[in-house]
């Protein structure tokens, strides 16, 4: 069995250097002194690519100049005007003999690059790039005119505020950055960019402010995602659980969010933001239990209401996880703990019940999250109706039937309007998760299941780690200099002890 193993495993290491052979070969290809030797490279490069353009000027029927792109990649009015017209207007006079002399002499937009190997040419030419070829030099231009239509910067549906910036990421990287640079005028922000993705050759950029995020933290973003092999990158969550220190846990270790100023605030405590072409989810790491539980509102409101609301999390995040188990354990194993007319009202709506508290809990369970996946997936117009009256309908039809009591039905709600109170969509789907198996431990064994339940939640989220962070840091490991913006949300001229706060009018007189 070990030698049909490694075999394999050979096998495996042996394509995988051809595969990289290939690929080092591909990269190292150059173009030729013949423009018409280079043309054939690029039409075998990108075979049965209809949507690529060859435009030709052509002096004493003998090509001059080879301009390639892709349509709708580029901005073709403004090829015509910035470069194409430049180009005819100086074949009647000296026109540039060199390709580095068309960006002094020529072009005047955009962003130019040059080389003189095929695989660079191509992948700008994927990347919304006009590429520019001269007879007799091996070297090419490429031009960025971008014609890809953008959406607006709305305001972010998952991360609705009432109050603060408005504006969220869309799917251009470039945008995305831009809107942080405006949040962080300095030099210490760092922008690195990688590429992932061998078909899909997505961009992806590192971001971090130099001499705030510790050195060994971005080495180690830098490390786990360079050796990342993917056919495609479309989304950060391809690459999310693959830097994932547990990639088996519930929880999430990188903070998903659509807001240009809390990835803004997060570097600035910090952090590193990965940002992933095409898509307007950046993350944050490292992540902890507390980020989950903080919304970017909180830090734009005054500092009493914030708390309030942040206890109100702590409450309900505690009836997500435990409300319908211990409605389940006492009901079904521990009903002396009951008060005798609460017990006797429970019984009589349990009467005509047939199935066990713990059955009718999962059914209950279960067709909530069916309505609330069906609500996310239709149309907004319909979906917030349909998940609504299907509630009700479903719910009083069950109880009026006999089916499911209304006990049941008002623990559960609460169980759902808990769940909303959670402002991190990703960390509210894991505490989703831990119901099931909390329900069944509290069917089977009462309150002593919910106990042992409830102590390995305690154990996992104490060993877990988020590039290297405790997941409950800093109550685990205890830090008192850092507990300042868990449970309370200090204000912010305390928190950040460089500020200066104004003297109010009595001080001053």
């Amino acid at each position: 069995m070990r030698g049909f193993k490694s075999s394999k495993f050979k096998k495996y290491e042996k394509m995988i250097k051809m595969k990289s052979t290939n690929l080092e070969e591909d990269n190292n290809k150059e173009f030729t002194l013949d423009i018409e030797q280079n043309e054939r490279i690029i039409k075998e490069t990108f075979q049965d690519c209809s949507d690529l353009e060859y435009r030709r000027i052509e002096v004493n029927h003998k090509i001059k100049w080879l301009i390639v792109y892709i349509d709708n990649l580029i901005d073709e009015k403004k090829l015509d005007e910035h470069v194409i017209k430049p180009m005819l207007t100086s074949l009647t006079r000296d026109a540039p003999k060199e390709v580095e002399d068309l960006k002094s002499d020529l072009i005047s937009i955009g962003i130019t690059n040059s080389s003189t190997k095929v695989s660079d040419t191509v992948r700008n030419v994927l990347e919304g790039y006009a590429a520019i070829l001269m007879a007799g030099s091996s070297n090419v231009m490429t031009v960025s005119i971008p014609g890809l239509s953008k959406r607006s910067l709305d305001e972010p549906s998952s991360e609705p505020v009432i109050r603060g910036p408005r504006d969220g990421f869309i799917e251009h990287i470039s945008t995305n950055i831009s809107l942080i640079r405006a949040r962080l005028k300095t030099s210490k922000l760092k922008i690195e960019y990688i590429t992932l993705g061998e078909l899909s050759q997505t961009r992806i950029a590192i971001s971090y402010l130099k001499g705030i995020a510790e050195d060994t933290l971005v080495d180690e973003v830098r490390t786990r995602l360079k050796p990342i092999q993917l056919d495609g990158v479309l989304d950060s969550g391809y690459i999310e659980e693959f830097i994932e220190d547990q990639p088996y846990s519930p929880f999430p270790q990188a903070h998903s969010t659509e807001r240009p100023d809390v990835v803004a605030a997060e570097l600035l405590e910090g952090k590193v933001a990965i940002l992933v072409d095409t898509t307007p989810f950046a993350l944050v790491v490292p992540m902890t239990f507390w980020t989950g539980l903080q919304a970017s509102e909180d830090f734009y409101i005054r500092w009493p209401v914030a708390t309030f609301v942040r206890w109100i999390r702590f409450l309900f995040i505690n009836f997500a996880i435990f409300a319908p188990p211990l409605y389940v354990a006492i009901t079904t194993f521990h009903q002396e703990m009951i008060p005798t007319n609460l017990v006797l009202s429970i019984a009589a709506s349990r009467e005509a019940v047939p199935f066990p508290a713990m059955i009718e809990a999962f059914l209950i369970e279960i067709i909530f999250e069916a309505l609330r996946e069906a609500g996310i997936r239709l149309p907004k117009q319909i979906g917030q109706a349909i998940s609504i009256v299907g509630g009700l309908v479903i719910g009083q039809a069950a109880v009026q039937a006999g089916l499911i009591s209304a006990p049941v039905v008002i623990i559960v709600s609460i169980t759902g309007i808990s769940m909303f109170t959670i402002p991190r969509y990703s960390f509210a789907n894991g505490i989703r998760l831990l119901r099931f198996p909390m329900l069944f431990l509290a069917g089977t064994m009462g309150l002593y299941g919910i106990v042992l339940g409830f102590l390995g939640i305690i154990l996992h989220v104490t060993s877990l780690r988020s590039f290297g962070v405790l997941y409950l840091y800093p109550i685990s490991p205890l830090k008192f200099s850092a507990l300042k913006d868990v449970f309370i949300r200090i204000p912010i001229w305390v928190k950040f002890r460089h500020s200066i706060r104004p003297k109010s009018r009595e001080g001053r007189n």
